[in-house]
């Protein structure tokens, strides 16, 4: 195996070579390149340190311990779905539900090949009512939206570029977000089941 200093410029592929052989070493180097982007996504979802750095260290721990057999082409994408699933299982323990509107396109990277036509068909759905129901939001809230989730923005900053309060950022944000659930979860929870795996 190699040693920690010679794995710092290695790429993602043959780290995880590496530590499907047990290599700790290989292991260190990727939680220190994603650790803070995966505790990153999580927080933007759950706005709560500790859980989010629960979900980063289950997501870790998670490919330490997952089957070495099992191919992963892409380790930054398997990274954040492992921390979406993490963050959804969360949440539903708690009895609480997130959208996650932003990642519309994202899920279209995470589309199987070969899906099954009944996929194809809700995926095409969902992104067809998500965008119809976004275009139809007040100007305000769309643009709140806009700059929340397409640009990853905090409240605070959304609060700051449009010179208003924290709390009418919320509010809004809040009506944007009731309205887009009512009208998409149903399709959104059938989409989970075809192209993301729990």
């Amino acid at each position: 195996m190699m040693p920690g200093d010679e794995l710092v410029n290695a790429t993602d592929d043959f780290l995880l070579s590496e530590i499907g052989k047990g290599n700790k070493a290989a292991f260190d180097q990727v939680y220190n390149k994603y650790w803070k982007k995966i505790f990153n996504a999580a927080y933007k979802r759950l706005e709560d340190t500790d859980q989010a750095k629960d979900v980063a260290q289950d997501v870790f721990v998670q490919l330490w311990t997952r089957e070495k057999n099992t191919p992963i082409e892409n380790l930054n994408a398997y990274l954040h779905t492992a921390a979406r699933n993490a963050v959804f299982r969360l949440l539903e323990r708690e009895g609480r539900y997130a959208f996650f509107p932003g990642e519309a396109a994202e899920l279209e990277k995470l589309k199987a090949p070969h899906s099954q036509t009944d996929g194809d068909m809700l995926f095409k759905e969902f992104l067809q009512t998500f965008h119809a129901l976004t275009a139809s939001l007040p100007e305000q809230q769309r643009l709140i939206f806009h700059l929340r989730f397409q640009e990853g923005r905090s409240s605070q900053e959304i609060a700051d570029t449009l010179r208003v309060s924290v709390k009418t950022v919320r509010n809004q944000m809040g009506r944007a977000l009731a309205r887009i659930k009512q009208s998409l979860l149903p399709v959104f929870l059938l989409l989970l089941r075809f192209f993301i795996s729990f």
